[in-house]
Parts: structure tokens; sequence; C-alpha cells
């Protein structure tokens, strides 16, 4: 059976911020002895600037065109590898389409708003979209209402994974077991 896929060679990890996707990205190819690339990380150095000095620069939908451009180019690239995507990026545009149309290994990391609140709290102000949250209780509350609006980009992959009180050793096990 030939399948349709426009690059089914890359391994994408998809998830809210603080899932975990660049930490297990990172582990996940030293485990498939593959390349990884982070989305934010090839905006970051494409346009030398943080992604929060982005954000202030261009606004929230100028960011967001800058990723889904920085996406269609990275899905260009037939290069075996990992690719972690930011938490946003299966939001907008057409992205979701577009990942799901290039490969079938597209894997949401998928935690609750507790664990993810408890996680990012402490990194809050390197992180433009929560930085304004002043205690944890905040950022969950937060953080569970953008996975309510994001749950039905992020469930469409192919596989869900689940995140909380498992180690990244676990996670990238649970990954490599079905690629």
């Amino acid at each position: 059976m030939q399948n349709d896929f426009t690059n089914p060679n890359v391994i994408m990890l998809l998830g809210y911020m603080g899932c975990g996707k660049s930490s297990v990205g990172a582990v996940l190819a030293k485990q498939l002895t593959m390349p990884f690339e982070d989305l934010d990380d090839l905006i970051v150095s494409t346009y030398k600037c943080s992604i929060a000095d982005l954000f202030e620069k261009k606004g929230a939908k100028g960011f967001r065109e800058v990723e889904h451009e920085m996406l269609l180019k990275a899905l260009s690239n037939p290069t075996k590898r990992i690719l972690s995507l930011g938490g946003g990026t299966p939001c907008y545009h057409d992205n979701m389409t577009r990942v799901n149309a290039a490969t079938p290994h597209v894997f949401y990391l998928e935690a609750t708003p507790a664990s993810l609140a408890a996680r990012l709290f402490k990194h809050r102000e390197n992180r433009p979209l929560i930085a304004h949250t002043e205690t944890e209780s905040e950022l969950k509350e937060f953080v569970a209402k953008h996975l309510f609006e994001r749950q039905h980009y992020y469930r469409q992959a192919n596989h869900r994974i689940s995140v909380n009180n498992t180690s990244i050793q676990e996670v990238v096990n649970a990954i490599a077991s079905l690629y």
C-alpha cells in the first residue's frame, strides 16, 4: 500500500507549552540517532531574536504568520528527523491539516492543567502567553482554558502520549515503540 504522506520520515511532537516536547525530542533523537529540530529554535535563528521579542515586535497575529511560514519550510525538508512544534502552532492557519498530511508520526504529549502549571510556573516570565500570571493557581486556570480551546487541534494527532507522572525516558520509549 502506497502512502500519500508528503514527509513520512519526520516525527512530529506537539502539545501545550511545558509538556516536554523539547526534552523528549532531544532524548528521542539520541535514541533513534536522528537529528532534532525545535520550530521555536528555527524561528529564533532565522529572525535573530527571542520568541518573546518577536511576539512583542510583530504581535500575536504577526508571530503566527512567521510561525506558519517556518512550519511550511520545515515540512518541505525531507530529512528524517524529529520536529517539535510550538504549543500554538497546530491551532492556527491550516497547520494541523498540513502536519497530518506530512507524516503518520504525529504525537500529542498530553498533560493535565495542574501538571503543566507546576512545570511552567517558575519559568513563566520567559513565556509571553503566561508571563502575566501571578500565582500557580491562576496559571492552572489559564492553562485549563487554553487547553480546552486547543484540544480540538491537539487531538488530531495520530498518537496521544500521557506525560503526567512519567519520566522523559518512558515517553521516549512509548514514542519509539510506535514509530
